[in-house]
């Protein structure tokens, strides 16, 4: 019964690869989609994932994720050191300021000041340099996607490709000059800005002069302390925000999830891709068991129960809902791969296998309904009408 299943599934080609077709644009859809939209997410809180040393971030209450900065005062940082349970805390500036090029095209940066003694809160990853070199005189560290694309030197000739920043090379911000000492490999920002390192007393003197400067305290707390615990004791003690690094990831995904378009226009995405390959699975699965409605008359007539009808129709969905989902999984692990030095966003964990899986077993399921309906109202006598 089971090769008779497959010689009607694949005798019709037309509508084979019509049902393989819906089903692989369905799971391209279902994965791709959903992969672009937790690359996005996993951007959101790329500073604080980068900067994973610290504890508990402190920062004021009003903030409501890592880029809605409000800076406080500097004399926070020494309430925050005299919290019992503290082991230290340091002073963290983070701010978009303005890049002036060779060229006199401005750039928007991420700038991010370190404590100037521990340098605290560095790249994770040196590709050439030291961290060490920021305390050289106008030193600055830069991100490499950023040295090879938007702060790059212009190039000499028209047409030319731009020239990466190098180790010696100089920029301004804010009208002062800075020296790179160093390139970094950092995780790539929501907004893809280039990030540019440099001690916090220097960060200090290229941003504008503000009455408050201070953007972050990180804190790394005593061993054996409940970081539960001490954060509440240094919001009780200070009055500021404080959250532990996991819950600072959250509250800033969740903001972004909360507050922006970005899951409705990506669910729309996909609730789209379901409903097309659901009505072209379906409606193609229909139709071939409507041609094929002889056959299965035959069978009755011989005896076949139908249980043993249902069993090959679920062969065939099984059979076409394996193939389309394997190609669009295919197709979107190709997509992701092909676009991985580029800043499109993309992360493809193994959970969205499970969701897509599950969305083509729904797609499977109702093709299949539909012609096992028509199968078991079915009539042996039809076989001998006409």
């Amino acid at each position: 019964m089971n090769h008779i299943a497959l010689k009607m599934l694949m005798g019709d080609r037309g509508k084979y690869l019509g049902i393989i077709m819906g089903l692989t644009f369905a799971s391209l859809i279902m994965t791709q989609q959903p992969a672009i939209f937790v690359g996005i997410l996993s951007r959101m809180p790329s500073f604080i994932v980068d900067l994973g040393y610290p504890d508990i971030w402190v920062m004021d209450k009003n903030v409501q994720f890592v880029d809605d900065v409000k800076p406080m005062q500097d004399t926070e940082l020494y309430r925050v050191r005299g919290v019992t349970g503290v082991m230290w805390a340091m002073p963290i500036y983070k701010g978009m300021l303005k890049a002036r090029l060779a060229n006199g095209m401005f750039q928007t940066c991420n700038v991010i000041g370190l404590d100037d003694t521990t340098l605290v809160g560095g790249p994770p990853e040196m590709l050439a340099g030291k961290l060490e070199d920021l305390r050289r005189s106008d030193g600055v560290i830069i991100d490499i996607d950023g040295a090879n694309s938007k702060l790059a030197n212009p190039a000499k000739t028209k047409g030319g490709k731009p020239t990466p920043l190098k180790i010696g090379d100089t920029l301004e911000l804010n009208d002062k000059r800075a020296i790179v000492v160093g390139i970094a490999k950092t995780t790539k920002t929501f907004q893809s800005q280039p990030v540019i390192y440099t001690t916090y007393s220097r960060a200090m003197r290229f941003a504008p002069k503000e009455r408050k400067m201070l953007t972050f305290v990180v804190v790394k707390a005593k061993p054996g302390q409940d970081l539960k615990l001490l954060t509440k004791r240094i919001k009780d003690s200070t009055g500021l925000a404080a959250y532990t690094q996991q819950e600072f990831i959250e509250l800033t995904v969740m903001y972004f999830l909360k507050n922006t378009g970005i899951p409705i226009n990506f669910g729309v995405s996909v609730l789209f891709g379901f409903i097309v390959g659901a009505a072209i699975a379906g409606q193609t699965f229909y139709n071939f068991t409507l041609e094929n409605l002889r056959q299965f008359g035959v069978l009755k007539a011989m005896g076949a129960t139908n249980g043993a009808l249902l069993r090959m129709i679920l062969l065939q969905a099984v059979l076409v809902g394996s193939i389309g989902y394997g190609m669009g999984v295919g197709l979107t692990a190709l997509f992701g791969y092909s676009m991985r030095n580029t800043v499109l966003a993309f992360k493809f964990p193994w959970q969205l296998l499970v969701f897509s899986g599950v969305g083509i077993t729904l797609i499977c399921m109702f093709a299949a309904l539909l012609s096992i309906i028509k199968v078991i109202r079915l009539e042996p006598a039809i076989v001998f009408k006409g």
